[in-house]
This record gives C-alpha cells, structure tokens and sequence, in this order.
C-alpha cells in the first residue's frame, strides 16, 4: 500500500509527514527532481536530485512512474516518482484492496510493506492510473490560504530561500493544482472512524486535514 499525502505549500504536509514516519513502520518513497539542493538538504533524503538528462532519460526508460514539470524564476523544474521494483512487479502490497476498504487502522501502522509518499493531486492521480486505486490511499492536508501565506512569510524570512515572488508562484500553482474543478475527480469522506488513525492525524482532524478514501472514476 502507498499512503499518498498532498496539500498546498505551508500547508504543514512536511511536518505531518515526518510525524507519520517516525510513528508508523512505513517507508518513504522518495522523489526525483532536477531542482537545485537547497542549503540543509541531503541528496535521497527528501529527494533524490538529478540532471534534466537523467530525468528525461527515466522518462524514456518507461522507470518514471508520474512526473510533472513546473515553470519557475530560476526555470523549469521536473519532479517525479520512481517506484521500488517490488511496488512495479506487483502494483502493491498482497493486502492492498483490504487496507484500502478499511481505510487507515491499527495494524497498519507496523506494516514496513507499505509506503509514505507526498505530492499534488496531478502527480496521486497518475500514481493511482499506474498501479491503481486499490493500492493508494490519498490524505489531503487542507488550510486557509491566510494562514498559509502567513507561514510561508515568516518561514522565509531572512533566510533567502525564496523571494515572494517565487511564494506566490507557488500559490497560484497550487490553485491550479488542486483546483475546484480537479478536486471534483476526488470523493472526500468525512465519516472516517478517526479513533483507528494515527495520533497525528486525529490531531488535525476537523480543523486542517481531510482523508480521501475513495476516488470518483
């Protein structure tokens, strides 16, 4: 099973999803990008970092299970997925349609089979196309765009990493990316027997995160 966490920048999916990775038995599928290595980062520890050359050589391999290309400031910015060689033999774990109808309990926290990964909406739905949907189970990290921009501006500042132009770039990217119109291709439930979740996720549950179980075909 991959557990397929998205949300809108700031919107606190990174802290949510290291929490989960500490918590669970669950592995982390790590991306690809050609974006630059920020100061602090660790090559294959958020991503895996690579050339343009390489990226579109994965592609043309048939290896790059999802990618999508962003255009930034700096220039065009490709991320993908690559998946173990176990997930591409077999979709997924044995137990995925079950895990999958039950949504997220107990017993699944200790399952080292299943992955943690993090994305966009685009990049679950190709995921979903590729291995299908009994095998991933999407979260949706959801925050009011105020607080969000707030974040964002006193997470950046003084540090240099991003000027506000590229901030709001990356907005307005994420209301392209999870767009009214792109989110009616999603089911969301609220009826989710929450006490079965992981503490962290019953933390956040009702004020700033929503659980997509199912997916509209």
């Amino acid at each position: 099973m991959i557990y397929y966490l998205m949300g809108k920048s700031a919107s606190g999916k990174d802290s949510i999803f290291h929490q989960l990775l500490e918590r669970t038995g669950w592995k982390q599928l790590i991306p690809y990008t050609t974006r630059p290595m920020r100061e602090g980062e660790i090559e294959g520890q958020e991503y895996h970092f690579i050339t343009k050359e390489e990226f579109l050589n994965y592609i043309a391999s048939g290896e790059m299970a999802e990618y999508r290309a962003y255009d930034t400031v700096f220039g065009k910015w490709y991320y993908g997925t690559i998946l173990p060689e176990e997930k591409r033999k077999s979709g997924a774990d044995s137990a995925g349609t079950k895990n999958h109808e039950k949504g997220i309990e107990a017993e699944d926290l200790t399952d080292t089979a299943s992955m943690l990964a993090i994305g966009t909406l685009e990049s679950y739905l190709q995921l979903k196309k590729k291995i299908g949907k009994e095998n991933i189970i999407p979260i949706y990290i959801e925050v009011p765009t105020e607080l969000r921009l707030q974040r964002a501006l006193l997470r950046e500042e003084g540090k240099g990493k991003m000027t506000e132009e590229e901030i709001q770039r990356r907005f307005k990217a994420d209301d392209e990316d999870f767009s009214e119109e792109s989110c009616k291709k999603l089911k969301l439930r609220n009826d989710i027997e929450i006490s079965n979740f992981p503490p962290v996720l019953r933390k956040y549950w009702g004020i700033y995160v929503n659980v997509l179980f199912h997916s509209l075909d």
